[in-house]
């Protein structure tokens, strides 16, 4: 019976795809991550003297994640539970808890609970989790392409370790790639395939980071070679990988990020990263409408008065691309990121409605001068409300040299940058004459009729 049993485990091994055969049995075989894994690193620390705490796998697809977490348990010689969020609910979790506490009430040994994609999970069922992982029951692995600190529960994340997994680098791919060639009992040895470095170079590059990818192809440039002996070179390797799929969530941390990257690109000048940011952008699906409102917001978040003509560019781009929409809006995308990138940066507007809110929030409220206050009304007068309010247009350069706020305040800072050179000018000529205050009572004042009665609308 023992005899069937290991035979067909040896079947079902061998249909497994290269990058599943491939997975290492140590953590000394484990592909990149030194950053985590190597000698004195913290979590290769816990490893090695056994005392794992629940912790959270944070990174693209292809870097590891569900490989390292068999990976903890075979090396803390822990029992292994895993379970999918994506196909498990609430029934399932509860047994697997179940499960935990048989283990370590017959053992005396703590289990490992491995969930994959554990951000799918709901809060009802994240929440679950947390008396076992609170009182020690289970050591939790959770593992998730979502920025944990959006999408887990805060009680959860707050009792368990984060760990980033970054992409592989090409190099850690090429000597992944190598080794599966090389390897008689799990890779592609029996084969005695030839790779030609430029193919094994070009498969590193292209998978961008992701192992599983690269593997994938180099398994299919072997098994479908027609040559003998087998070669595969950078044709054939071409043809093998997949085209790319960009992982893309437009309600996840990475649609935020690459927004982040295009404006900061932009805000940066830096006009190739921009662009590459808004194909990146265009090529994951992101909505363009959303892209839109994010360049015309930085028009004057970021470009302001150092060339107002900027903002006027983004609306219309904006509407442009709401008339023509894709693929060929993309052209104006283009041209609009292009101008926003190399325009001269003022962030002046940005920071003046910051600060005049703030000191609205946090300052004592300033009343309005009694000069400034609406006249058009029977019994103003008697108030004192709008007397000596001098009117502008009547006086010399539309200036009148008075009072507007009634304290002391300074709110926009002005920025040696384009336009905004000579505004700034203006602004200190303007306020020259403001700071007379002159008391002359031949200034002519407001005088029912000599200007339109906006006041009250």
């Amino acid at each position: 019976m023992e005899l069937f049993a290991h035979a067909e485990k040896q079947n079902r091994d061998k249909s497994l795809p290269l990058a599943a055969r491939m997975r290492p049995k140590t953590i000394d075989e484990f592909a990149g991550q030194s950053h985590l894994l190597a000698p004195g690193k913290l979590l290769r620390r816990l490893i090695s003297t056994k005392r794992l705490q629940s912790i959270l796998l944070y990174g693209p697809p292809g870097t590891g994640k569900t490989t390292l977490a068999h990976l903890l348990a075979s090396e803390t010689k822990g029992a292994f539970r895993q379970l999918n969020a994506v196909t498990s609910g609430i029934k399932e979790l509860r047994e697997a808890l179940e499960w935990g506490r048989d283990e370590l009430s017959a053992t005396g040994n703590r289990p490992i609970l491995f969930i994959d994609e554990i951000h799918r999970f709901n809060r009802s069922q994240q929440d679950a989790l947390l008396p076992d992982v609170e009182q020690g029951t289970i050591t939790l692995v959770g593992a998730t392409t979502s920025n944990p600190y959006f999408s887990v529960n805060g009680a959860l994340l707050s009792r368990s370790q984060v760990f980033e997994l970054y992409l592989l680098g090409e190099n850690e791919i090429v000597q992944l790639l190598q080794r599966a060639l090389k390897d008689w009992s799990r890779g592609l040895g029996m084969y005695e395939a030839t790779v030609t470095t430029e193919a094994l170079e070009y498969c590193a590059r292209m998978a961008e980071g992701d192992a599983r990818r690269a593997l994938g192809a180099l398994e299919l440039s072997v098994l479908s070679s027609t040559t003998q002996p087998i070669v595969v070179d950078i044709d054939a390797m071409r043809e093998s990988m997949q085209k790319k799929v960009l992982q893309f969530d437009p309600t996840g941390d990475q649609h935020y990020d690459q927004a982040s990257a295009l404006i900061k690109s932009i805000r940066g000048c830096d006009v190739n990263a921009a662009l590459y940011w808004l194909a990146r952008s265009l090529e994951s699906g992101e909505e363009v409408r959303f892209l839109c409102r994010r360049l015309v917001i930085l028009a004057s978040e970021d470009i302001g008065n150092a060339d107002p003509q900027a903002l006027s560019i983004a609306v219309s781009a904006m509407q442009a691309c709401e008339f023509i929409g894709l693929p060929e809006c993309q052209l104006t995308l283009s041209q609009l990121v292009i101008y926003l990138a190399l325009a001269p940066k003022s962030n002046s507007a940005t920071t003046a409605i910051s600060a005049a809110r703030k000191d609205v929030r946090e300052g004592s409220v300033i009343p309005v001068p009694k000069h400034l206050r609406d006249g058009h009304y029977a019994g103003a007068k008697s108030l004192g409300n709008a007397t000596g309010y001098q009117y502008s247009h009547n006086s010399p350069n539309g200036i009148a040299a008075q009072d507007y706020l009634g304290v002391d305040r300074s709110y926009y800072e002005p920025i040696e940058s384009g336009q905004e050179i000579e505004l700034a000018k203006r602004w200190r000529w303007i306020q020259s004459k403001l700071g007379e205050h002159s008391t002359d009572p031949s200034m002519p004042t407001e005088q029912t009729g000599t200007h339109s009665n906006h006041d009250r609308h």
